[in-house]
């Protein structure tokens, strides 16, 4: 489980204070297929690095039942002068994985050839967030955070990762951030909107889908 205890979140910024979450509790458990729904700007991306413990809340405890990954395509991450390759003989010694076993799945699912020895500063970002992709899901986390990722690279890249993402839902806990409404039936049972700091449970997440563009249609009104 995740469970959240009146947890906030504040930027300050030079217009002031910025909440992008208030007193926040709750909890999700192992199993959930979770879409966060939200405009631009309301938290989402830190929601799900608070829940990974890239980020730390102002306030508040954030208690974690189960290994979490890093957002999905989160390549802010890498060292960027050191080759793909190096990268990942990285994360092997520290999550205690075999590099030769990491660096087949990850060429075998980010399929970068030649890139994997040549630095990360030379890469587009959809041949980072592909590596990012491949390295997330080659480790074995009971939960997988996913930030935006599932449109990355051509078709056949993407219809890897909509395989890997379904397999890990069936095994596992998923949590997801997308603006796409259609992405997020894919994957994701039940929803949550985050608004004005607040976020908001449903039941399904078609639910959580209408209730986000009803509220950015009142806020157009």
């Amino acid at each position: 489980m995740i469970r959240f205890e009146n947890v906030s979140k504040v930027y300050h910024t030079r217009s002031g204070e910025r909440h992008t979450l208030r007193n926040a509790s709750f909890t999700i458990d192992r199993g959930t297929a979770l879409g966060i729904c939200g405009a631009n700007g309301a938290g989402k991306s830190t929601l799900l690095r608070m829940m990974a413990g890239v980020e730390y809340p102002t306030s508040g405890l954030i208690r974690r039942g189960m290994s979490i990954s890093w957002p999905l395509g989160h390549a802010s991450a890498f060292h960027t002068t050191l080759t793909g390759a190096d990268n990942l003989r990285f994360v092997a010694r520290i999550y205690g994985k075999h590099y030769s076993d990491l660096i087949d799945e990850v060429e075998d699912f980010a399929r970068l050839g030649d890139y994997m020895k040549m630095p990360i500063n030379t890469y587009s970002s959809g041949m980072r967030a592909r590596l990012a992709f491949g390295v997330s899901l080659a480790i074995n986390f009971d939960c997988y955070l996913v930030d935006e990722i599932t449109s990355v690279g051509d078709v056949t890249f993407q219809e890897r990762c909509t395989h890997a993402l379904r397999e890990r839902k069936e095994r596992g806990t998923l949590i997801m951030v997308s603006h796409s409404p259609e992405t997020l039936r894919t994957y994701c049972d039940t929803g949550a909107t985050i608004l004005d700091g607040r976020i908001r449970f449903f039941d399904t997440i078609d639910e959580a889908i209408d209730a986000h563009y009803a509220s950015q249609a009142m806020a157009l009104t």
